[in-house]
């Protein structure tokens, strides 16, 4: 940790002497309760500062943090705490009420009062402490600061999204010192970091990127910002606020921020930014080169994902010499594009992506489900089913999802290239592209799509814009019109929601 570190929040300040202090306290209040080493703790917390004490309280105890998606709502919040074989809860005072009944009998539950800011940012009232639980500060200062040697932490055990039923747990197992020393490494490539960088925490917590960038910038920021939740705005007050150098976003924070009115974006200094990086999900072109325009050839991409880590990086000048790409693994990382047999294809073939990180992750499993860790791997590489192809000079190229793509008339359509041509349109703030039952195509394609505010724009212009970009099978063969789309907290669609009501009402799922 930098020694110089401070941490913000709202209209709250921390020392990271002093949040080093309060995590070792929290330390030994874990060891009190009979934590060991692979052991788990759920946290359901919004982003705040205690976030961070966790992380360096239970990583130096070799235990998991079990980050679970505030979002969640008892049921399945339930299946997380069973699933992970928590030892404790640690939960924010509003959002106990809904998870009151799912906490399992005799479980630990350490509660955080919300602060006012964060209540604030989503428009909350106060909550009292429930009766029974333990206030985290509380709990924590009646410890002594843990003195025991640190174990090799496991970081956090993050589940997937669970969109195709239930979520599953990527389990991170100790590694040797060279994965753990390698894993690092490349965050710290990806993110370009430096010591005495100043950077924010714009994604929430429970997610791989927010996370493992919060891990990155307690190593090494000297100023750390945490913002409860992401607006667009806000973000570039923060920015000439705190004269952040380095960001991690995703492409949808892009679009919001190249959305706002050209006479706010003008209103902010942002000079003081060094770096970029951005992933999670496919960026439109059109976006990447709108917002190099804007802060400078500092804009940078990632692809990975929860399972695997990082895996590839580019940056500005050779994304603009590769349009697309989502960059060249980094060395130690294989990368491999299957077919549906299993075979290795050719460079500009599209197939499966497949990758073995090497030494630059810690290694695997699904908690509970190593069946599913199997199902994923042919030879040591493991696909979180995204598809793509290599070029002839190893640049990777993602085009989709293999879940999201649609067939139609035995063409395959990949719905990421439809969408970065729609959400260039100034009357169109959001869209997503998805797959109808179609009698004589099998599928069609459907475009979901939230007008600009004060915009009229039709189906028909929405169809022609596509039309004047792409080849015509790729032009939405039906449009609907949303006044927001499911999206969770870092942006990706629920696109399951979007297309249930369609094959309902066929009758089938294929």
């Amino acid at each position: 940790m930098n020694p110089n570190l401070s941490l913000h929040c709202g209209r709250r300040s921390l020392e990271g002497i002093n949040l080093q202090a309060q995590a070792d306290r929290a330390a030994s209040g874990f060891q009190a309760l009979g934590l060991q080493p692979g052991d788990a703790v759920a946290v359901m917390l919004r982003n705040d500062l205690p976030y961070l004490e966790l992380m360096l309280a239970l990583g130096r105890l070799g235990v998991h943090l079990v980050a679970v998606n505030w979002h969640f709502q008892a049921e399945e919040a339930a299946y997380v705490f069973k699933d992970s074989g928590a030892r404790a809860l640690v939960v924010h005072a509003d959002l106990w009420p809904r998870l009151a009944a799912a906490v399992p009998e005799g479980l630990p539950v350490l509660v955080v009062p919300t602060p006012q800011d964060v209540l604030d940012a989503y428009g909350l009232e106060t909550t009292a402490l429930p009766a029974g639980a333990h206030d985290w500060a509380s709990w924590r200062d009646g410890f002594a600061p843990c003195t025991s040697a640190p174990v090799p932490s496991v970081g956090s055990m993050l589940y997937t999204s669970g969109t195709t039923g239930r979520p599953k747990a990527v389990m991170r197992l100790p590694g040797t010192p060279q994965q753990h020393a390698g894993s690092m490494r490349v965050r710290a490539l990806a993110s370009q970091a430096r010591e005495g960088m100043r950077t924010a925490v714009v994604g929430p917590l429970y997610h791989a990127g927010p996370n493992a960038a919060a891990r990155v910038a307690l190593d090494m920021a000297e100023r750390v910002v945490v913002l409860p939740r992401f607006d667009a705005e806000q973000l570039l007050k923060t920015i000439e606020e705190h004269r952040i150098t380095h960001l991690s976003l995703v492409p949808v924070m892009l679009v919001r921020l190249l959305k706002l009115p050209e006479e706010v974006r003008a209103r902010y200094d942002v000079t003081s930014l060094e770096n970029i990086t951005h992933g999670g999900s496919p960026c439109a072109p059109e976006v990447r080169r709108a917002v190099i325009a804007w802060w400078g050839p500092i804009v940078n991409e990632t692809y990975g994902s929860t399972e695997t880590g990082l895996v590839t990086f580019v940056n500005a000048k050779e994304w603009l010499d590769h349009p697309g790409t989502a960059g060249r693994p980094f060395p130690g990382t294989s990368v491999r594009i299957l077919d549906a047999e299993g075979r290795v294809l050719n460079a500009g073939e599209v197939g499966e992506i497949y990758v073995d990180p090497g030494d630059n992750a810690l290694p695997f499993t699904y908690r509970n489900n190593e069946k599913a860790r199997r199902a994923i791997e042919r030879d040591g590489h493991v696909t979180n089913g995204d598809i793509g192809y290599l070029d002839a000079e190893g640049y990777l190229y993602v085009t989709d999802r293999k879940r999201d793509m649609v067939i139609s008339g035995g063409v395959n359509i990949y719905p990421a290239e439809i969408e970065h041509a729609l959400v260039t349109h100034p009357e169109i703030s959001d869209c997503a592209v998805f797959g109808i039952p179609d009698a004589e195509y099998g599928e069609a394609v459907a475009a979901a799509v939230v007008r600009a505010p004060g915009s009229g724009i039709t189906e028909t212009q929405v169809r022609e814009w596509v039309r004047q970009r792409l080849a015509g099978y790729k032009v939405p063969r039906h449009v609907e019109f949303h006044d927001a789309l499911p999206r969770e907290s870092m942006g990706k669609v629920f696109k399951n929601q979007l297309r249930a009501p369609h094959w309902d009402r066929a009758g089938r799922r294929i």
